[in-house]
C-alpha cells in the first residue's frame, strides 16, 4: 500500500512539473474554464504516461512549494466528468491528504491518472478547446498536438521508484493512528477498525443517540495506511456501519425553509476491503430533494436576492434579516432543486460576499454548494 502523503512529499522533493506531475495551487471544475483546464491536463498527462501512473498535486505554492491546502473536496463522480468530456478516458481518482500543519479543514488534493493505453482527446468542445484537441505534456506546460500521434512511455522507472519509496509500513501506521486519536481529536468521541489484518480506518466526531441509532456529527473519516481522508465535514451528519468486510457511511443532511428543518439521506458510501490486499469504495446518491410550492419559493427567492444586494452595497441589513440570512444557504439551495437553475449563480456571488463579515453563513454556503455539486454530477 502507498502511504500517499510520502508520496506527495516525494513528487514536491524531487522533481519539477513534468510529463508524469503537475502542481495546482487550486483548481475550480465548478466553471467553465477551471473545468475546461483541468480536463486538458488530465488529457495531457494521460497521453504523456500511458503506461504508469501520472499525478496532479493541489494545494501547493507553485514557485517555491509551500503546502498551503485547499478545501476538503469529496467529488466521487470526478470519473463521470472526465467521461463525458474525454474520449479514451483515462481512470482518474481525487483524494484528500492530510498534512499536520494544515489548518482544520485544510488537506492536499492529490489526482491519479491512469491512462488505458490509447490516444486521449476532447470529445466536444469546451471553452476555448475544440472537440478532437489532443494534448501532451512539453515539460511542465501542456500543449496541443496532432491527432494521429503514437503514445510512447518514458516514465515506468521513476515512477515506480516515487512509488516504492512511499511504501507504507508498521511505523507509519501506529503513527497515524495514534496521531489521529490522541492528537487531533482527542476531544471528539473517535475509534478505529482493522480490516483484512492489513487496512486501518479511524473515525471521530461528535457522538449521539437517536432512538437506538447513532450518528456523528463534525465528522473525520481517514483510511490510515494510505493517509487518505474519506470523509470532513463540519455541519453535516453521518451514520457509520462497519462488519468484518466493509465499512458503511450514510450522509445526512439538514434542509428545509426557515426553522422548519428536517433530515434528507444524501450519499450512501461502501468500502469493501479484500483479501489480496485491495479495496474499492462504491458511492450511491440516495437523495430524495424536498419538493416545495413555488408561489412560496419565489418570495423567498426575492427575499435572498434583496438581502445579498444590500450586503453588496455595504448596507446595514435590519434585525429580521439578520435572522433570515442565516437560512439562506438552505433557501438557495431548495430554490435549485426545485428548477431556480439562478441560483447556483447566487450562491457562488454569496460566497464571496459573505466569507469575511458572516463565516457561519459562509461555511453554510460551502456546504450547500458541495451538495449541489453531487446532484449536478447525478
Amino acid at each position: 500500500m502507498i502511504n500517499k502523503r510520502l508520496l506527495v512529499k516525494n513528487l514536491l522533493a524531487h522533481n519539477d512539473e513534468n510529463s508524469f506531475y503537475d502542481k495546482k495551487r487550486f483548481i475550480s471544475i465548478g466553471e467553465k474554464e477551471g473545468k475546461a483546464k483541468f480536463l486538458k491536463h488530465v488529457c495531457a498527462l494521460a497521453n504523456s504516461n500511458p503506461e504508469n501512473n501520472s499525478f496532479i498535486v493541489i494545494g501547493v505554492e507553485d514557485e517555491d512549494n509551500k503546502i498551503v491546502g485547499v478545501d476538503f473536496f469529496d467529488d466521487s463522480k470526478i470519473q463521470n466528468l472526465v467521461n463525458a468530456y474525454l474520449d479514451n478516458p483515462p481512470l482518474i481518482s481525487y483524494e484528500n491528504i492530510p498534512f499536520p500543519n494544515l489548518r482544520e479543514g485544510k488537506v492536499v488534493g492529490l489526482v491519479t491518472i491512469r491512462s488505458n493505453g490509447k490516444v486521449c482527446a476532447l470529445r466536444k468542445n469546451i471553452w476555448k478547446y475544440y472537440g478532437g484537441m489532443v494534448f501532451f505534456r512539453d515539460g511542465s506546460i501542456s500543449m496541443p498536438k496532432a491527432y494521429g500521434v503514437v503514445l510512447r512511455d518514458m516514465n515506468s522507472e521513476t515512477v515506480a521508484t516515487i512509488e516504492q519509496h512511499a511504501r507504507n509500513n508498521i511505523e507509519l501506521t501506529l503513527d497515524g493512528v495514534i496521531d489521529f486519536i490522541n492528537n487531533r481529536h482527542k476531544h471528539l468521541t473517535n475509534d478505529y477498525k482493522v480490516f483484512k489484518e492489513q487496512f486501518v480506518v479511524c473515525w471521530a466526531g461528535n457522538k449521539k443517540t437517536v432512538k437506538d441509532n447513532v450518528y456523528y456529527s463534525r465528522v473525520d473519516i481517514e483510511l490510515i495506511n494510505e493517509q487518505v481522508r474519506l470523509f470532513y465535514s463540519a455541519l453535516d451528519e453521518i451514520s457509520i456501519d462497519y462488519d468484518e468486510d466493509s465499512f458503511t457511511m450514510i450522509e445526512y443532511v439538514q434542509l428545509g425553509l426557515g426553522s422548519k428543518q428536517r433530515y434528507f439521506q444524501l450519499e450512501k458510501v461502501v468500502i469493501n476491503f479484500f483479501d489480496n490486499g485491495t479495496y474499492k469504495i462504491e458511492s450511491h446518491l440516495i437523495f430524495d430533494p424536498p419538493k416545495y410550492n413555488k408561489k412560496n419559493l419565489f418570495h423567498i427567492w426575492n427575499a435572498n436576492n434583496a438581502m445579498l444586494e444590500k450586503i453588496k452595497k455595504k448596507i446595514e441589513l435590519k434585525p429580521a434579516e439578520k435572522v433570515d440570512l442565516k437560512y439562506l444557504p438552505d433557501s438557495y439551495l431548495i430554490c435549485y432543486l426545485n428548477g431556480f437553475d439562478e441560483a447556483k449563480e447566487q450562491m457562488e456571488m454569496a460566497r464571496s460576499l459573505l466569507k469575511k463579515g458572516y463565516p457561519k453563513v459562509y461555511l453554510g454556503i460551502k456546504e450547500a454548494l458541495r451538495i449541489l455539486r453531487k446532484v449536478r454530477y447525478n
